[in-house]
């Protein structure tokens, strides 16, 4: 099956409308495996006819990184090349719009390799693309491709038709004005934010089957959705599909245990029965059926990757969770229900006067980010504040305030 060009035009009308509004003389990093060419070439054409200066798609091939993992020395493992931190450093001098695209050829193609093998090798996460991303040097977004690999991890067959369908109503292209639709909903995202940093929460619970789980905020908490600002006050959508509004705690304050509710695709793995104890803000033990070593080797990464640094709240409104699909794709799976990250906290979840020294002021500081699912309507969200009242946020996977 083919996608329909008119499809991927309207999509590619869709990213640079809303997601990453592009401008005359812009550059554009696209970031694509090679399954993912039909996009990337539509996006090329956007972005041409919308004044870029020069669109640059580079593609990424998941087989070679299963035979670096299987056959590379151990401790090469872990290096990235330098001439791609070129890339994204000329992005940043320049300014200009990233454009990630998901959906894994293979999902779970490192299956059955040594598991702290595979968790050494982050490719093609890349630490100057992260920064990037932490600190929005550029307009950057994630958005997803319908792949027949990716179908078949999802349905059990290559039904590509089938998997792009169900993408069409999440993106909001099945709307008779997307743009406009997704305009309604950022709005509504927003407000939701608003209405969560008023609260002045001190501290949110999450209670439910195998999880029981108490996360410190930062003082005065920022809550936020996916409408962000460049450097120079340029607003663009961090994701598409998006869904949430998060936050960043305080990485000192977590105790207790969690217990993932959808699997974890993570470059190359997939981690099933994920479930986290936290002592203190570190995760002092991992559980998982398949790819707890991937996790564990994963956290070892720096000091901070064991400690969180976002959580974010979905309810069931979400597009993506009507679906009832886990599509093993962490872009879509934590928009379809709520979510927390190890690592990295993310400076729009944090107040401004804490920025000068994170670390010190409990966000988080690591070189990777990595989220994974945690709720949905066996799942109970509550937020305490600092004088020790108790609000329900979402409970049955509907917002209670």
């Amino acid at each position: 099956m083919t996608i329909p060009p008119a499809d991927l035009a309207r999509y590619a009308d869709v990213v640079f409308d809303v997601a990453v509004p592009v401008e005359a003389g812009d550059r554009v990093l696209v970031n694509a495996e090679i399954e993912h060419a039909p996009l990337a070439r539509a996006l090329a054409e956007a972005a041409y006819a919308r004044g870029a200066r020069y669109v640059d798609i580079w593609y990424f091939d998941p087989f070679a990184k299963r035979s670096r993992v299987q056959h590379a020395p151990i401790e090469t493992l872990s290096e990235t090349p330098g001439w791609l931190d070129v890339r994204n450093d000329e992005l940043e001098r320049h300014g200009g719009v990233l454009v990630n695209i998901r959906g894994a050829a293979t999902p779970d193609l490192l299956a059955g390799q040594d598991q702290v093998r595979a968790g050494r090798d982050r490719m093609p996460q890349l630490a100057s693309r992260l920064r990037l991303r932490l600190h929005n040097l550029a307009r950057w977004t994630i958005i997803p491709y319908a792949t027949p690999e990716w179908a078949r991890a999802v349905f059990g067959e290559p039904d590509q038709a089938r998997l792009w369908r169900e993408l069409r109503g999440i993106l909001r292209l099945d709307e008779p004005d997307p743009v406009a639709a997704w305009q309604s909903r950022i709005t509504e995202l927003v407000r939701r934010a608003e209405t969560l940093r008023k609260m002045k929460l001190d501290t949110v619970r999450f209670e439910g089957p195998g999880t029981d789980l108490t996360i410190g905020l930062l003082p005065q908490a920022r809550w936020a959705a996916a409408r962000l600002e460049d450097g120079k006050g340029r607003a663009f959508q961090a994701n598409l599909p998006t869904e949430e509004v998060f936050t960043t705690p305080d990485h000192r304050r977590v105790n207790g245990v969690v217990r993932s509710t959808r699997p974890l695709a993570l470059n190359g793995s997939v981690i099933r029965d994920l479930e986290l104890t936290f002592a203190g803000g570190v995760a002092t033990r991992v559980r998982a059926s398949t790819g707890a070593d991937v996790v564990r080797t994963h956290q070892a990464t720096d000091q901070g990757a064991a400690r969180l640094g976002e959580l974010a709240l979905v309810d069931g409104s979400s597009r993506v969770g009507r679906s009832g699909i886990t599509y093993l794709e962490t872009l879509l799976d934590e928009n379809a229900t709520c979510h927390l990250a190890w690592g990295a906290g993310l400076p729009p979840g944090v107040p401004e006067q804490l920025r000068s020294r994170p670390d010190a002021a409990g966000v988080n500081v690591s070189a990777v980010h990595v989220d994974f699912m945690v709720g949905g309507p066996d799942v109970t969200v509550t937020g305490i504040t600092r004088g020790g009242g108790r609000v329900k946020l979402l409970r049955d996977d509907e917002w209670q305030i």
